[in-house]
């Protein structure tokens, strides 16, 4: 790992926040020599040379992108993030390439990258002559170049490059860098069911008994916006009047019978929430959903959040929050706070939009103390491989969910493909077979008083799911072990372990999951699929007979799992 330093960097950067930073700088290959770095009126930019055989992936938690090689995008945080522009959840300035290296650049802006799509002067295209393919005439030849990032406002930026033989190699020693993968409790490896939003605390109960009865291994209870006596924004008050009078004893009760409990929120504070007027001073100068937003860059405004949880939250038992709408929607949307914003402690808005995430999460991890948690954040973004948080999104495509599952092992984040809207038993039970692979079993009814398993008549065949969750939790439990311990992210794109296979390197739908499972998503409505093993001794997962390596068709109502035999 060697870090570099062009001209004058900012000083809001993600590595300032990040407590467990371990930097120890060790001999690159890489070309350092070749890399320019120039201001222009917009701030400062870096040119790095590509090869021509080379693929680039990351830069956070893509959807819609792949394999970036020829394309553009701007790291922006956006909750409606299903375009290829590079809009994400979690904007992370890392990319790594099959070459055998990894860029991380160490900014909180939206910073542009063009991964050869736009030459010097001199690089020229090798296509010759003319077509009336227009998607070929107005597409990038795919011709090496270079690869040239534009840093709003800053004057200079700090960069840090990791080299290894695989992708895998590479993306563990940025998580690292960090600080190392989170530590995750046993208990979040059991399924979560996230409860109707206008459920009371009875019915909370009702369906809680019922799980039980009924064989369903669900683990982890999360509550919706309604259990706040105001949730958009924020009160952080039980709505006793209502729906929870009750909330002590359904809260013992759930205990009791075993089960962890999640609380969902935002950080914009109400109005009417305890602590609003002590930690107005210390927010920014616009409302979001009419609250205020808390300057986390602050310790002061840190320590109120946190310690109102601590003493009205966490003491209740609660060990989990999902942090929701961190993200922002200012660009397709219209509520977020703008970039022009202002925060006590200098900050921009642009500069939050980056780092919001992260510094909520860290504020929520102080208010747990010791208590162990594996919770759920929308937004997250650079060296956040630490905090014991899962992405998720308010976007449904299966597809774009499998594909944020493979590009989340480029970028030290870790994502739900949570099942949540489904209108058939087969939509309910394919995503489901999915997200029981995935490195959070995450089932949402936030917007459905019917327990879907029931309304959709497939009960046996997800209580059988839900059984084989609890049976990988050795998997889990090795892969995150291995996290906290070396890096390497639980779940991968195959092009990670297999980065001289070039077969894998448009293989976005395929994912690996700790050392020895490689899964392959059937979609919904889809009776089977075409699989591709790497080379190696492959076996089903479910049978243990024995798969060849190479491309092949399967068709299953199971989801195709394979392990390293």
């Amino acid at each position: 790992m060697k870090k570099l330093t062009f001209g004058e960097p900012e000083s809001v950067v993600p590595s300032r926040f990040c407590d467990g930073l371990s930097y120890v700088e060790t001999p690159v290959s890489y070309p350092v020599d070749r890399i320019d770095f120039f201001q222009n009126s917009r701030g400062c930019c870096l040119v790095l040379p590509l090869g021509q055989d080379e693929h680039i992936y990351g830069c956070g938690l893509q959807t819609v992108l792949f394999d970036l090689k020829g394309k553009k995008l701007t790291l922006r945080s956006n909750a409606d993030c299903d375009r290829a522009t590079g809009d994400t959840h979690a904007p992370v300035p890392f990319f790594v390439s099959t070459a055998g290296y990894g860029v991380y650049v160490d900014t909180a802006r939206y910073a542009e990258f063009y991964f050869g799509s736009s030459p010097f002067i001199g690089g020229g295209s090798s296509r010759e002559g003319i077509t009336d393919d227009t998607a070929e005439l107005y597409g990038n030849s795919g011709d090496g170049g270079n690869i040239s990032i534009q840093i709003p406002v800053a004057k200079g930026v700090d960069i840090y490059i990791f080299e290894g033989d695989t992708i895998t190699d590479i993306v563990a020693q940025y998580n690292m860098f960090s600080g190392g993968g989170c530590r995750v409790p046993d208990w979040g490896f059991d399924p979560f069911f996230r409860m109707y939003v206008e459920y009371t605390d009875a019915q909370v109960l009702e369906a809680a008994r019922d799980f039980k009865r009924d064989g369903m291994s669900v683990g982890v209870i999360g509550l919706e916006p309604g259990w706040h006596t105001h949730a958009y924004s924020c009160t952080y008050k039980w709505r006793t009047g209502t729906l929870y009078p009750n909330y002590r004893e359904m809260l013992s009760e759930l205990y009791a019978m075993g089960y962890h409990v999640n609380l969902w929120e935002h950080c914009y504070v109400h109005p009417d929430a305890d602590f609003y007027k002590e930690i107005l001073p210390h927010c920014g100068n616009y409302a979001v959903f009419g609250g205020a937003v808390p300057d986390f860059t602050d310790p002061e405004a840190v320590r109120i959040f946190s310690d109102y949880h601590r003493d009205k939250l966490v003491a209740l038992g609660i060990d989990g929050f999902k942090l929701d709408e961190c993200d922002g929607s200012d660009f397709t949307g219209s509520w977020s706070f703008p970039n022009m914003a202002s925060f006590p402690s200098g900050i921009d808005g642009e500069q939050y939009h980056q780092l919001i995430g992260t510094l909520y999460c860290k504020t929520l991890m102080r208010a747990l103390g010791d208590k162990p948690t594996y919770s759920l954040v929308r937004s997250i973004g650079a060296l956040a491989s630490p905090y014991p948080f899962v992405l998720y999104s308010d976007l449904s495509d299966f597809t774009q969910y499998i594909r944020a599952l493979c590009n989340s092992g480029f970028a030290g984040l870790l994502w739900t493909p949570e099942v949540r809207y489904s209108d058939s038993a087969d939509e309910y039970v394919r995503r489901l077979q999915a997200n029981i692979f995935s490195v959070m079993c995450n089932m949402n009814g936030w917007n459905d008083p019917r327990i879907p398993w029931k309304n959709h008549g497939c009960e046996a065949e997800v209580r059988d799911l839900l059984g084989q969750r609890v049976a990988l939790r050795p998997v889990l439990r090795r892969a995150f072990d291995r996290y906290a311990r070396e890096g390497v992210a639980p779940a991968r794109a195959l092009v990670s372990d297999y980065t001289g296979d070039s077969a894998t390197y448009g293989v976005d739908d395929e994912f690996l999951l700790g050392d020895s499972l490689l899964v392959a998503p059937i979609a919904p409505g889809e009776k089977g699929r075409k699989v591709y093993l790497p080379d190696g001794n492959w076996r089903d997962f479910f049978t243990k007979k024995p798969v060849a390596p190479g491309e092949f068709e399967v068709e299953t109502r199971n989801i195709p799992v394979y392990e390293k035999a």
